[in-house]
């Protein structure tokens, strides 16, 4: 049975990389982090279970990676540090600096679940998940922007060339500051292959415009829950085409995903979305997808 590959980002999620938050978030120095006034490391933990519990319902095998104590509070953001292909895995560099430790605990668990390693981001280049989106299996969008720099898409680029897979990249704005996370899965998050939830003013312009020569259909995330959310109410995580996991609180934007079709089951993040600055997708590293 295959056990791994994604190049796409809706399909069924079967099989799923996540990091169990303990102690080194518990702990963590929310200064430090950049962690906002909701954070409540206890509380994080308890909301992590239940959106864990959600994950598991959908069906997906959770391969875990343990929260041993190692300080590094946002490991449990596993869409980051590596970007799983057809072909193997690619372990990425990290554009924040306190998460470069990251990707090799995902390279050990690759190896560990027997799932071969397709090739290295090094530095000066850098990637990270959250910058990448599959258009389709052939064409893969990457944000340029704090977190993801030029020198990290080109070898990323002549990584996945060979394996017929076309890497094209956009300017995204700073917005908040070098210090936030504004990453390309910030301002899109397909919910279907033809069906993306947008924040249309941060998009790259030409990214926009991409979109809708594709023929994707674009629900735009209300602007003030986007705003007050700083930008996770649009962070949502498929585990099917059109059937969504979102953090509570938004009903806007929900209601606008229902009205496009979708199914949408919520959970209280409060402490650990919103403060920490990911979502739900951010929360899963998707190792396997599978078309319905």
């Amino acid at each position: 049975m295959t056990a791994y590959g994604s190049q796409e980002m809706s399909a069924n999620l079967t099989r799923v990389l996540m990091r169990r938050p303990g102690a080194s978030l518990t702990s963590a120095d929310h200064a430090k982090w950049h962690y906002g006034p909701t954070f409540d490391g206890e509380k994080a933990v308890r909301q992590y279970q239940v959106f864990a519990s959600l994950v598991e319902k959908s069906g997906a095998e959770i391969l875990w990676l343990e929260d041993n104590g190692d300080g590094l509070a946002d490991a449990m953001f596993t869409h980051d540090p590596s970007l799983m292909t057809d072909h193997g895995a690619v372990i990425l560099n990290m554009g924040k600096p306190l998460r470069v430790p990251e990707p090799a605990l995902h390279e050990a668990a690759y190896k560990k679940a027997g799932i071969p390693i397709l090739g290295r981001i090094t530095s000066p280049g850098t990637v990270e998940g959250g910058d990448c989106i599959w258009l389709d299996a052939e064409t893969l969008v990457v944000g340029r922007g704090v977190r993801t720099n030029e020198e990290g898409i080109t070898q990323l680029a002549e990584l996945l060339q060979p394996h017929g897979i076309t890497v094209l990249s956009y300017d995204l704005p700073l917005w908040h500051g070098e210090d936030a996370c504004l990453h390309l899965m910030s301002v899109m998050s397909p919910l279907s292959s033809g069906l993306a939830l947008v924040f249309a003013p941060l998009l790259p312009a030409a990214f926009y415009q991409l979109l809708k020569e594709w023929g994707v259909a674009m629900v735009e995330a209300p602007a003030d829950e986007f705003h007050a959310s700083n930008g996770l109410s649009l962070n949502v995580l498929p585990v099917r085409p059109n059937e969504v996991i979102m953090v509570s609180g938004f009903p806007k934007t929900k209601a606008a995903m229902e009205a496009a079709g979708c199914t949408v089951t919520t959970f209280d993040a409060d402490a650990l979305c919103i403060a920490c600055e990911g979502g739900p997708t951010c929360l899963t590293r998707p190792v396997l997808r599978r078309a319905p």
